[in-house]
């Protein structure tokens, strides 16, 4: 077989397969020999866009930083202001990967995208998790209403201007549950900080 066709077939394989970000281990199990795969990147037909992390070229892929994080570090979920950009709750652009690990976890190394860890403890990590179609993937990011009672708890490090714009689109673009958001808040002990703003928002 000529290099031509092989580059094809593997090219051919990649496109077919991953119409989102791919992982090394990802394409061996889809049948590129590793040569292959690093001829693609070489020649610049794929292109890496963390370590172990690859996209063919010219693919556009949406929120492709948290798709990149999600492979990287699996048991991580998405939150805060990665998850309010993700719900389409901020005006703000997110300057990292916000990611979600409990406490004692081993910090990721992750190159690229920059990412910021908050430690959640128990019930806190464990509960609101969403899981969210990213690129034909399933990523894990906390749901909207646990994500507004995390930004009352972390409010002096988001800014409290973000979390009251949060809860204001959240109000306006999805149906306003503010029982789910009371239980959240208590699970994050914030449900007295959070309770009259929900109270000044019910009809």
């Amino acid at each position: 077989m000529s290099k031509s066709y092989i580059k094809n077939r593997s090219l051919g394989i990649l496109k077919s397969k991953f119409r989102s970000a791919f992982s090394t281990s990802q394409a061996l199990e889809s049948g590129v020999h590793p040569r292959d795969l690093y001829h693609l990147r070489d020649i610049g037909l794929i292109e890496q866009v963390s370590r172990g992390i690859y996209k063919v070229i010219d693919t556009d892929i949406e929120n492709l930083d948290i798709l990149v994080v999600a492979h990287r570090s699996p048991n991580a979920i998405i939150c805060l202001e990665s998850a309010l950009s993700f719900h389409e709750m901020t005006t703000q652009i997110p300057r990292s990967v916000n990611i979600a690990l409990p406490k004692g976890a081993k910090q990721p190394k992750i190159d690229h995208p920059p990412i910021t860890v908050f430690r959640f403890s128990g019930e806190a990590f464990n509960c609101g998790i969403g899981e969210y179609e990213v690129n034909n993937e399933k990523v894990k990011i906390y749901t909207p209403e646990k994500t507004l009672a995390d930004s009352f708890k972390f409010r002096n490090k988001l800014g409290m201007d973000v979390v009251l714009e949060a809860l204001k689109i959240y109000k306006d673009k999805y149906r306003f549950d503010a029982r789910k958001l009371m239980e959240f808040s208590k699970i994050c002990r914030v449900s007295k900080i959070i309770q009259p703003y929900v109270e000044s928002l019910l009809p």
